[in-house]
C-alpha cells in the first residue's frame, strides 16, 4: 500500500475513532447545564475542534464557507465525515455554528 493510501487510511480511522463516540452521546454531555449550547463557538469548541484544529478533518477557518453549507454537512455528514444528530447540536446551536464558523479568521500560519 502507498504511503498516501496509508496516511488515509490511518486518518479515517483516527476521525471514526474520535467521531462516532461524539455521535453517540447526548447532547448534555456538551452543552451547558440546561442541555442547550451557549453559541456557535462552544459547540465549535466542544465538538469540531476535535478533528478540524488538528489535522483530521479539513481546515474551515478562514474559509467563509455559507452557514447552510455548514449546517447540511455537519447534519447530514460527507466522506470521513459524521452526521450530527439534532439530539447532539440542536437546530438552533446548528444555525449558529454555521454563522460562527463562516465568520473565523484564517488560522495563523506556522513557523
Amino acid at each position: 500500500m502507498s504511503s498516501s493510501k496509508t496516511s488515509l487510511a490511518a486518518k479515517r480511522t483516527v476521525v471514526a475513532s474520535v467521531a462516532l463516540p461524539l455521535t453517540l452521546l447526548p447532547a448534555s454531555a456538551f452543552a451547558v447545564e440546561d442541555g442547550s449550547w451557549k453559541d456557535g463557538a462552544d459547540v465549535y469548541a466542544k465538538i469540531c475542534g476535535y478533528c478540524h484544529d488538528v489535522g483530521v478533518g479539513p481546515i474551515i477557518k478562514g474559509r467563509q464557507l455559507p452557514a447552510e453549507y455548514t449546517s447540511q454537512i455537519v447534519r447530514h455528514g460527507l466522506g470521513a465525515m459524521p452526521a450530527f444528530r439534532s439530539s447532539v447540536i440542536n437546530d438552533k446551536a446548528l444555525q449558529a455554528l454555521g454563522e460562527y464558523v463562516s465568520k473565523l479568521p484564517a488560522p495563523a500560519a506556522k513557523s
